[in-house]
């Protein structure tokens, strides 16, 4: 594990450390909104799903539109061939 990926689940445990402690202070004040609820909004993740970048995404990309190509020129091989 590379220094900034340490760095970035560190601040991703301190982002949700200090929601939990807003979370808290919201209850003990009487909030409307659930602990619960205001973590989640908080942290920005709230679906649970990790992001790409967009450099990623584009060789993904390009890696399955070379695939579906290959696999295109050989069926139009097969069907040339009956």
């Amino acid at each position: 594990m590379n220094i900034v990926e340490a760095l970035h689940k560190e601040a991703e445990n301190l982002s949700r450390q200090l929601s939990a402690v807003k979370g808290a202070i919201e209850a003990l004040n009487g909030s409307s909104k659930s602990a619960a609820t205001q973590t989640k909004s908080v942290v920005g993740h709230s679906n649970g799903r990790r992001t790409m970048s967009a450099a990623v995404r584009a060789r993904i990309s390009q890696k399955a539109k070379a695939r579906w190509a290959k696999i295109r020129a050989e069926q139009s091989k097969s069907k040339a061939g009956k």
